[in-house]
C-alpha cells in the first residue's frame, strides 16, 4: 500500500510544492492538507493518515500543540515536523509532544521523500549529530532534577547499555559499529531491542530520556551522568 501523507502548512505554495513532490512518487499518496493545526486535527478524525508533514509556527494552533494532541490519540500517525531555521527553539518540544524527527523545509526532495519512508518504517529522520546539537543547544530545558528511567531500563544487558549510551552522544549506527567492532546489523538489532524493552518510541526519544534522566549530560563528549 502507499504510504498516505496529510501535509499541514499555512502556506498554500509550500503545501503545493510538497503535494508535487509526494505525489510524484509511486509509492505515496496525498490524501489531505490543511492550513493550521486544529483544520489538521479535524481533518485527520476522518481521513487516515500514516505520515503527517507538520509546519511549525502557524495561526489558530501550532505544530507543537496540534503534534501533542495528534499522538495522544489511538494509533495515531508519525508526525514530521518541518521548520525554517535549523535547531528551531520550537523543534525539541515537537519532538517531546511527539514527532519523530524534524526537517528543514529547503530540504532537496530527494531528503524529503527518504524521511518519509523512514519515519513510515518506524525510523526517526533526524540525524544522530543534529539530535545531539540540538539537546546541547537546548540543554537549559531540561529538568534540573533526573527524570525517572523508564520501564525496561535496568532491564538493558550491557552491551545494550553501551550502545544506547553511544546512540545517546549523537554518535549514528555505523560509527558504534566500528567504535565497539561489531556489524552494522548488530547495533541496528540492538537498538531495536533497547527501545522494545523500555518502550520509547524511536530514537529522537531514546536520545532525548537519556539526556533527561541524566545518564548523558550535554557537554563536548556528550560524557555520561553514570560513569
Amino acid at each position: 500500500m502507499a504510504v498516505r501523507v496529510f501535509l499541514v502548512d499555512d502556506q498554500q505554495l509550500v503545501r503545493a510544492g510538497f503535494r508535487m513532490v509526494v505525489d510524484s512518487q509511486p509509492d505515496m499518496d496525498v490524501v489531505g492538507e490543511a492550513d493550521n493545526g486544529d483544520e489538521a486535527l479535524h481533518a485527520l478524525s476522518v481521513t487516515a493518515a500514516d505520515v503527517v508533514l507538520m509546519d511549525v509556527r502557524m495561526p489558530v494552533l501550532d505544530g507543537v500543540e496540534a503534534t501533542r494532541r495528534l499522538r495522544s490519540r489511538a494509533d495515531p500517525p508519525k508526525v514530521v515536523v518541518l521548520t525554517t531555521f535549523d535547531l528551531d527553539e520550537y523543534v525539541y518540544t515537537a519532538i517531546k509532544a511527539g514527532a519523530s524527527g524534524f526537517l528543514l523545509k529547503d530540504a532537496q526532495p530527494p531528503t524529503l521523500l527518504d524521511a518519509i519512508r523512514s519515519v513510515h518504517s518506524g525510523d526517526a529522520v533526524m540525524a544522530p549529530s543534529t539530535t545531539k546539537r540540538l539537546l546541547e543547544r537546548f540543554a537549559t530545558q531540561l529538568p534540573d532534577r533526573a527524570a525517572s528511567a523508564p520501564a525496561g531500563w535496568d532491564g538493558l544487558t550491557e552491551r545494550e547499555r553501551e550502545i544506547m549510551l553511544e546512540v545517546a552522544r549523537g554518535h549514528s549506527n555505523v560509527e558504534i559499529a566500528e567504535s565497539l567492532h561489531v556489524t552494522e546489523a548488530t547495533v541496528k538489532t540492538h537498538i531495536g531491542r533497547i527501545l522494545a524493552k523500555t518502550g520509547l518510541r524511536d530514537r529522537v526519544q531514546l536520545v532525548v530520556r537519556a539526556y533527561e534522566t541524566g545518564l548523558v549530560r550535554p557537554g563536548p563528549n556528550g560524557q555520561s551522568g553514570r560513569e
